[in-house]
């Protein structure tokens, strides 16, 4: 496995920690965040991670404010993000480099997850 980490920023406790247990159990070393200011902050104090999970409804930061803080670094901006997400069509405009929809079906997301970070 060439994956270094993946950032998963969701702020429901039960995805996050579903999504968490489902990639450590294919052998991805997982950080969490509950907002995107908090998903910045990890991301700081850390080397890059090969994909960023998001949610795009969360409190104190969202995942829209997240992903503008986001393609404004340099270093950050090169960072696959892929938003999952019940927000629909909208969210597809975002400008992620995919999207899942709420709720999530775990084989769909290794599959997406299994292609960025391969690839990093």
């Amino acid at each position: 496995m060439d994956c270094k980490w993946i950032l998963v920023i969701e702020d429901e406790k039960d995805i996050r920690e579903t999504i968490q247990q489902v990639l450590e159990l294919e052998g991805y070393q997982v950080l969490t965040a509950i907002n995107g200011k908090e998903g910045l902050q990890i991301l700081s104090e850390n080397t890059k991670p090969c994909l960023i999970l998001l949610d795009l409804m969360m409190p104190v930061m969202n995942g829209w404010e997240f992903l503008e803080a986001q393609k404004g670094e340099v270093v950050l901006a090169t960072i696959p993000v892929v938003i999952v997400s019940a927000a629909g069509e909208r969210a597809k405009s975002a400008g992620a480099s995919a999207f899942i929809k709420k709720p999530v079906e775990l084989e769909s997301l290794l599959r997406i997850v299994e292609k960025y970070c391969r690839a990093a």
